[in-house]
Protein backbone atom coordinates (compact mmCIF):
# COMPACT_ATOMS: atom_id res chain seq x y z
CA UNK A 1 0.00 0.00 0.00
CA UNK A 2 1.27 3.45 -0.79
CA UNK A 3 2.56 5.11 2.40
CA UNK A 4 0.94 8.41 1.40
CA UNK A 5 -2.53 6.83 1.29
CA UNK A 6 -2.35 5.38 4.81
CA UNK A 7 -3.05 8.64 6.70
CA UNK A 8 -5.94 9.44 4.37
CA UNK A 9 -7.51 6.00 4.84
CA UNK A 10 -7.07 6.04 8.61
CA UNK A 11 -8.31 9.60 9.02
CA UNK A 12 -11.35 8.89 6.83
CA UNK A 13 -12.20 5.80 8.87
CA UNK A 14 -11.68 7.70 12.11
CA UNK A 15 -13.90 10.54 10.97
CA UNK A 16 -16.70 8.19 9.92
CA UNK A 17 -16.53 6.36 13.27
CA UNK A 18 -16.47 9.66 15.13
CA UNK A 19 -19.50 11.03 13.31
CA UNK A 20 -21.49 7.83 13.77
CA UNK A 21 -20.67 7.86 17.48
CA UNK A 22 -21.58 11.52 17.84
CA UNK A 23 -24.94 11.17 16.08
CA UNK A 24 -25.79 7.97 17.95
CA UNK A 25 -25.28 9.77 21.26
CA UNK A 26 -27.17 12.89 20.22
CA UNK A 27 -30.17 10.99 18.82
CA UNK A 28 -30.51 8.39 21.56
CA UNK A 29 -34.02 7.98 22.94
CA UNK A 30 -34.62 8.66 26.62
CA UNK A 31 -35.47 5.69 28.81
CA UNK A 32 -38.00 6.14 31.61
CA UNK A 33 -36.58 6.41 35.13
CA UNK A 34 -36.81 3.34 37.40
CA UNK A 35 -39.90 3.12 39.59
CA UNK A 36 -38.21 1.92 42.79
CA UNK A 37 -36.56 4.14 45.40
CA UNK A 38 -33.01 3.08 44.59
CA UNK A 39 -31.06 5.68 42.66
CA UNK A 40 -28.29 4.47 40.43
CA UNK A 41 -27.33 8.01 39.43
CA UNK A 42 -24.26 8.18 41.67
CA UNK A 43 -22.98 4.89 40.27
CA UNK A 44 -23.71 6.01 36.74
CA UNK A 45 -21.93 9.34 37.20
CA UNK A 46 -18.94 7.57 38.73
CA UNK A 47 -18.88 5.22 35.74
CA UNK A 48 -18.89 8.17 33.34
CA UNK A 49 -15.99 9.65 35.29
CA UNK A 50 -14.04 6.40 35.02
CA UNK A 51 -14.66 5.89 31.33
CA UNK A 52 -13.73 9.52 30.71
CA UNK A 53 -10.39 8.79 32.37
CA UNK A 54 -10.18 5.63 30.26
CA UNK A 55 -10.75 7.62 27.06
CA UNK A 56 -8.06 10.09 28.11
CA UNK A 57 -5.58 7.33 28.96
CA UNK A 58 -6.04 5.41 25.69
CA UNK A 59 -5.80 8.55 23.55
CA UNK A 60 -2.68 8.25 21.42
CA UNK A 61 -1.02 11.42 22.77
CA UNK A 62 -1.39 10.10 26.33
CA UNK A 63 -0.14 6.64 25.38
CA UNK A 64 2.90 8.08 23.62
CA UNK A 65 3.63 10.42 26.51
CA UNK A 66 3.61 7.60 29.07
CA UNK A 67 5.56 5.21 26.83
CA UNK A 68 8.22 7.74 25.83
CA UNK A 69 10.10 6.89 29.03
CA UNK A 70 10.98 3.57 27.35
CA UNK A 71 13.35 5.16 24.84
CA UNK A 72 15.50 2.08 24.35
CA UNK A 73 12.76 -0.06 22.75
CA UNK A 74 12.55 -1.05 19.12
CA UNK A 75 9.52 0.11 17.14
CA UNK A 76 8.03 -3.39 17.35
CA UNK A 77 8.50 -3.50 21.13
CA UNK A 78 6.98 -0.02 21.43
CA UNK A 79 4.04 -1.11 19.26
CA UNK A 80 3.40 -4.07 21.57
CA UNK A 81 3.76 -1.88 24.67
CA UNK A 82 1.23 0.66 23.33
CA UNK A 83 -1.23 -2.06 22.31
CA UNK A 84 -0.92 -3.79 25.67
CA UNK A 85 -1.51 -0.49 27.47
CA UNK A 86 -4.72 0.08 25.53
CA UNK A 87 -5.93 -3.47 26.21
CA UNK A 88 -5.16 -3.28 29.93
CA UNK A 89 -6.86 0.08 30.39
CA UNK A 90 -9.94 -1.14 28.54
CA UNK A 91 -10.15 -4.46 30.38
CA UNK A 92 -9.64 -2.76 33.75
CA UNK A 93 -12.68 -0.55 33.11
CA UNK A 94 -14.89 -3.04 31.27
CA UNK A 95 -17.22 -3.38 34.25
CA UNK A 96 -18.28 0.26 33.82
CA UNK A 97 -20.37 -0.67 30.79
CA UNK A 98 -23.05 -1.86 33.22
CA UNK A 99 -23.67 1.71 34.36
CA UNK A 100 -23.42 3.70 31.13
CA UNK A 101 -25.57 3.71 28.03
CA UNK A 102 -24.75 1.18 25.33
CA UNK A 103 -23.99 4.07 22.99
CA UNK A 104 -21.46 5.56 25.42
CA UNK A 105 -19.73 2.22 25.87
CA UNK A 106 -19.72 1.64 22.11
CA UNK A 107 -18.02 5.03 21.66
CA UNK A 108 -15.25 3.98 24.05
CA UNK A 109 -14.94 0.60 22.34
CA UNK A 110 -14.66 2.34 18.94
CA UNK A 111 -11.93 4.58 20.35
CA UNK A 112 -10.01 1.54 21.60
CA UNK A 113 -10.35 -0.27 18.27
CA UNK A 114 -9.45 2.77 16.20
CA UNK A 115 -6.35 3.58 18.26
CA UNK A 116 -5.14 0.00 18.04
CA UNK A 117 -5.67 0.12 14.27
CA UNK A 118 -3.72 3.37 13.98
CA UNK A 119 -0.84 2.01 16.08
CA UNK A 120 -0.66 -1.13 13.95
CA UNK A 121 -0.97 0.71 10.64
CA UNK A 122 1.61 3.36 11.47
CA UNK A 123 4.00 0.72 12.83
CA UNK A 124 3.68 -1.23 9.58
CA UNK A 125 5.07 1.75 7.64
CA UNK A 126 8.35 1.77 9.56
CA UNK A 127 11.49 -0.12 8.53
CA UNK A 128 12.40 -3.22 10.57
CA UNK A 129 15.28 -1.45 12.32
CA UNK A 130 13.17 1.53 13.49
CA UNK A 131 13.27 2.58 17.13
CA UNK A 132 10.36 3.12 19.47
CA UNK A 133 11.01 6.85 19.33
CA UNK A 134 10.46 6.71 15.57
CA UNK A 135 7.08 5.05 16.05
CA UNK A 136 6.05 7.57 18.71
CA UNK A 137 7.08 10.49 16.50
CA UNK A 138 5.19 9.08 13.51
CA UNK A 139 2.09 8.49 15.67
CA UNK A 140 2.16 12.06 16.97
CA UNK A 141 2.70 13.43 13.46
CA UNK A 142 -0.31 11.44 12.31
CA UNK A 143 -2.51 12.70 15.16
CA UNK A 144 -1.46 16.31 14.64
CA UNK A 145 -2.21 16.04 10.92
CA UNK A 146 -5.88 15.11 11.49
CA UNK A 147 -7.84 18.06 10.10
CA UNK A 148 -11.23 16.83 11.28
CA UNK A 149 -10.30 16.32 14.90
CA UNK A 150 -9.32 13.36 16.96
CA UNK A 151 -11.75 10.61 17.86
CA UNK A 152 -10.86 10.76 21.55
CA UNK A 153 -11.99 14.40 21.67
CA UNK A 154 -15.32 13.50 20.08
CA UNK A 155 -15.77 10.54 22.45
CA UNK A 156 -15.05 12.80 25.43
CA UNK A 157 -17.68 15.27 24.22
CA UNK A 158 -20.20 12.43 23.86
CA UNK A 159 -19.44 11.14 27.38
CA UNK A 160 -19.76 14.66 28.77
CA UNK A 161 -23.11 15.07 27.03
CA UNK A 162 -24.40 11.76 28.45
CA UNK A 163 -23.20 12.55 31.98
CA UNK A 164 -24.82 15.99 31.91
CA UNK A 165 -28.14 14.43 30.95
CA UNK A 166 -27.94 12.37 34.13
CA UNK A 167 -27.39 15.47 36.25
CA UNK A 168 -30.64 17.13 35.11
Amino acid sequence: MNENLLPIIISSAAFVIAMITFFMVRNRKETPPPTDNFSSKPLQLQAYERITVLAERIAIPSLVSRASQQSNLSAREMQLLLLESVKQEYEYNASQQIYVTPVAWEAVKNLKDQNMLIINQVASTLPPDARGIDLNKRLMDFIISQPKGQLHTIVLEALNFEAKKLMK
